[in-house]
């Protein structure tokens, strides 16, 4: 994730800001049966890098996904931003992973970049088709608009989201400043994707902290994290967002999806590790982080 990234992370503030009031509003209203579930991954599963650590070394590029999905329980599905898959395809994917596995698909740039919601009625239709076959491995479908799409498209946002095929998920990332800078705004979406069922993403990114508004407008919370290679700052957010996530879980919270970016994928299991220890230090939770795969021994010495 490129968005929001910068080099020099020296006069960044990485404290979480407080919760907002409409949190507690909307999580007090919360009556979600069962109990909470807590979905944590990355944003592709061929990850070459981790064979002979988080992967067997020398498995076949068609079975990276079942071990991706042994190492996390959802993946931020980047590949349905470029292309609808096809049935066969979607199928291949939910036989590759186990129950409780997740997919959290973006809608297609078409969609959203090409023609920025315009005259994309069959396309959106095409796509939750495309994406239901998942049956219980769907998890939430999330829109990321461009840094394009302002404030001035609020009609279209909202004809958009009315006319969006109820049977889907769905969450809404919002890029442009416009939308973060006048208050009143501000508070009108986010009111508006309450009242449609629709949640605000979370972005926790180095140069745009306007993003991160701590916001929910559903029992759901679907984060993205944007990491530096393991500098010390990550593992303050780590602390952060484990403490906070676990507030919001005791105040109501039902599902949370939350997707590590960092520039090199090695470092993504090591700092997921470290949070979910946290998290569950702090919630009781049984969360599984990744682990090191031990390998076969090659050869003897008898």
């Amino acid at each position: 994730m490129d968005f929001g990234r910068l080099s020099d992370l020296r006069y960044v503030d990485f404290r979480l800001p407080p919760t907002h009031p409409g949190t507690v509003a909307t999580l007090a209203r919360t009556n979600a049966p069962g109990p909470p579930a807590i979905y944590v991954g990355c944003p592709i599963w061929t990850n070459k890098a981790w064979l002979g650590s988080y992967f067997p070394a020398g498995i076949k590029d068609a079975e990276f996904l079942s071990y991706y999905a042994r190492q996390f329980n959802s993946i931020e599905l980047n590949t349905t931003h470029y292309r609808i898959p096809d049935a066969p395809t979607v199928r291949k994917w939910k036989a590759a992973v186990p129950a409780h596995f997740r997919f959290c698909p973006k809608l297609p740039q078409s969609i959203s970049h090409e023609r920025q919601l315009y005259n994309a009625d069959d396309l959106t239709l095409t796509f939750c088709r495309a994406i239901e076959e998942l049956g219980e491995n769907l998890g939430t479908a999330f829109l990321q608009l461009p840094p394009t799409f302002g404030p001035e498209s609020l009609p279209r946002l909202e004809r958009y989201l009315l006319d969006f095929p109820s049977s889907v998920p769905l969450a809404v990332e919002l890029r442009h400043p416009g939308w973060y800078t006048d208050a009143g705004l501000r508070e009108s979406v986010m009111e508006m994707l309450e009242a449609l069922g629709k949640t605000l993403v979370l972005t926790d990114v180095a140069g745009r902290r306007d993003v991160l508004h701590m916001r929910l407008t559903t029992s759901t919370a679907l984060v993205r994290f944007n990491g530096h290679g393991l500098v010390p700052s990550d593992y303050r957010r780590a602390e952060e967002w484990a403490a906070r996530l676990a507030d919001w879980l005791a105040a109501g919270l039902h599902t949370v999806y939350f997707f590590i970016h960092q520039k090199d994928i090695l470092h993504s299991p090591l700092w997921t590790q470290y949070f979910l220890e946290q998290l569950t230090a702090r919630t009781g939770l049984e969360l599984v982080p990744p682990r090191i795969i031990p390998q076969p021994v090659q050869g003897s010495l008898f």
